[in-house]
């Protein structure tokens, strides 16, 4: 039985221009005592290729963590452009949030992430600009009604410095192909896997359909 679970996520700032900061609301229940703190990360998905251009944008400790519910808001800085590939930086990507217990990942929240032109005009009629000048043009939408879920089952009681089940990061090609279970419920990884996922075309549909707009 997992000792931390996540009940609720809350997109801060969103939708928001490219360079701003990401923000989520993070709210979790602790069933027993823990003897170390818990790691959170968010990454974000550079390239659906490699994960070469993935980015850890933050990652904290928290802890000593009490019984009960918690609740805290976990703000990260936007990618650095400067090494995401300009091909990459329009279009859609992920966003992870991770958290760990002793080196062991035991759950994995990611939402689509759709980056276009603030201004109608340059959807229609996109310019030739530099990544410098095109991130100062550029807004950003997550998904945040469907998040996808993977929780993995680790040894709570083990010592630190176990391999995590996740094995490290993933990339937006990997993340697509482990699927994923639609809507705000957590479910666990042989669920998250049944269902399939998303390929990139998809997304730009989905994400039109459900409204998301960019400032």
């Amino acid at each position: 039985m997992a000792l931390v679970a996540i009940t609720n996520v809350d997109v801060l700032n969103n939708p928001a221009p490219f360079t701003s900061d990401f923000a989520f609301e993070i709210t979790f229940e602790c069933i027993a005592e823990l003897a170390d703190d818990i790691e959170w990360k968010i990454i974000y998905v550079g390239s659906a290729e490699t994960e070469e251009h993935d980015q850890v944008l933050d990652s904290i400790l928290v802890g000593p963590v009490p019984v009960g519910l918690n609740k805290f808001v976990f703000e990260a800085s936007a990618p650095n452009w400067q090494t995401l590939p300009p091909s990459e930086i329009i279009g859609v990507t992920v966003v992870l949030i991770t958290c760990a217990y002793r080196g062991q990942e035991f759950v994995r929240i990611g939402y689509y992430v759709n980056n276009d032109f603030s201004d109608p005009e340059m959807k229609e009629n996109p310019p030739a600009l530099a990544p410098n000048a095109l991130v100062q043009h550029l807004g950003r939408a997550i998904l945040h009604d469907k998040p996808r879920v993977t929780r993995y089952t680790i040894d709570w009681e083990g010592g630190k410095g176990a391999a995590s089940t996740a094995g490290g990061l993933i990339g937006a090609a990997e993340w697509e192909a482990e699927g994923g279970m639609e809507g705000d419920e957590f479910h666990d990884t042989g669920a998250y896997a049944e269902e399939g996922g998303f390929a990139h075309d998809e997304m730009n549909s989905e994400m039109e359909m459900e409204g998301a707009m960019v400032m």
